[in-house]
């Protein structure tokens, strides 16, 4: 896979407090495979690299608003989630109480995200991007590669790889800029998409290798 600024998006999943300040309501599940994998610091370093680089950057965000939690039923990690009211919004339309709560981003991310030419897309609200705009903002630039990172592996980024895989795209992992859930009984999440990352993805990298090639 040829990496170009021509051609090439960085997309990140969920840089948001809830999945990866030790603050967020996912933090027991998540914390240790974020530290293991220093996913808060890799992300920062492929946000420098590709605002030095000139690369085009993608948010693929995952909000709640109050009429989200009138759904009528929901997957295993859903419940989860919404048990915790994880990434949660006063609505679509207001920023009340956005500010610092779960559903923010990292303090640390945002000279990257809230420069005027990051382009945040609608929210997923599950897991992959059907439920949002993040295609149509890529085709719309001729965008075909999309370097992914961001959380969870095993959920939003294994579910963007897919679909975007499924649309066309060529996508490369970056298997340290994520991380996933370790749950007692479902298992270790992050070694489940390693392995899926590796039979469906076009790439799947270190940090240090993606940088490296962005140059």
């Amino acid at each position: 896979m040829n990496i170009s600024k021509n051609d090439t998006a960085i997309v990140v999943i969920d840089p948001q407090n809830d999945v990866l300040s030790e603050t967020g309501v996912s933090w027991d599940l998540v914390g240790e495979s974020v530290k293991d994998n220093k996913t808060v610091e890799n992300i920062e370093r492929i946000f420098k690299a590709a605002k030095q680089c000139d690369f085009e950057v993608f948010i693929s965000p995952h909000y709640y608003y109050p009429t989200d939690y009138n759904w009528k039923f929901a997957g295993t990690l859903e419940q989860m989630m919404l048990g915790v009211k994880e990434f949660t919004r006063s609505g679509p339309l207001t920023l009340d109480g956005f500010l610092g709560s779960g559903a923010d981003w990292l303090d640390r991310y945002k000279p990257f995200i809230e420069d005027g030419k990051t382009i945040v897309v609608s929210p997923h609200k599950v897991y992959g991007p059907q439920s949002n705009d993040l295609v149509l903002q890529l085709r719309k630039r001729n965008l075909s590669k999309v370097i992914l990172l961001g959380m969870l592996a095993n959920l939003c980024v294994e579910a963007h790889l897919r679909d975007l895989i499924e649309q066309g795209f060529e996508v490369l992992v970056v298997k340290d800029a994520t991380a996933a859930p370790h749950h007692p009984e479902l298992g270790d999440g992050y070694k489940a998409a390693l392995i899926n990352f590796g039979y469906v993805a076009n790439a799947v990298l270190s940090t240090d290798d993606v940088i490296e090639a962005m140059a």
